[in-house]
């Protein structure tokens, strides 16, 4: 059986998956399912009155009979797999830290959690005011320093970075 520490059920995405196929007549017969994963038929029947795991194995059935075996679906169970294997190699002392730096890159990646790229506006970092020497639009000046952009290399001048808002 699949047991392991980092799963909170007793059976994995991939028994899920291969039992989908061998309902589905695309995958082998449950007797080898059953060996390879190694669980027995009173443990499958333990599976089959989980709401989630018939939840999973249905969901599995429906993308088999919508869109086909493709190589994307069987790739997308392969990684949920290897993730295990990932999350071991991060903890394994004996693993060099280059390594685990690009496990952890690639995970956070793989997961949507990386930083989105946000306009500078709305970054923040910058600074910009607007200073009214009038009661007329024209006569407001504003100062808009961002890290990107400096004052001009031949002068410490602030003036130089002065612009009407009109």
């Amino acid at each position: 059986m699949d047991f392991h520490p980092l799963r909170p059920t007793k059976w994995s995405d991939r028994l899920a998956f291969d039992v989908a196929l061998t309902l589905e007549g695309s995958g082998e017969p449950l007797t080898d399912v059953l060996q390879r994963h190694k669980i027995t038929s009173s443990e499958i029947l333990e599976f089959n009155a989980d709401p989630v795991f018939l939840k999973k194995v249905d969901h599995f059935r429906t993308e088999v009979r919508e869109k086909g075996i493709t190589f994307k679906l069987k790739a997308r169970a392969q990684a949920e797999e290897l993730l295990t294997t990932s999350w071991l190699l991060i903890h394994d002392p004996a693993v060099s830290p280059a390594v685990k730096a690009d496990l952890i890159k690639s995970t956070v990646k793989w997961a949507g959690l990386e930083p989105k790229d946000t306009p500078q506006e709305q970054a923040g970092g910058g600074v910009k005011i607007t200073i009214n020497l009038g009661s007329r639009p024209e006569d407001a000046r504003t100062i808009d320093i961002t890290p990107e952009s400096s004052l001009d290399d031949t002068t410490d001048e602030p003036e130089q970075a002065l612009s009407h808002d009109v």
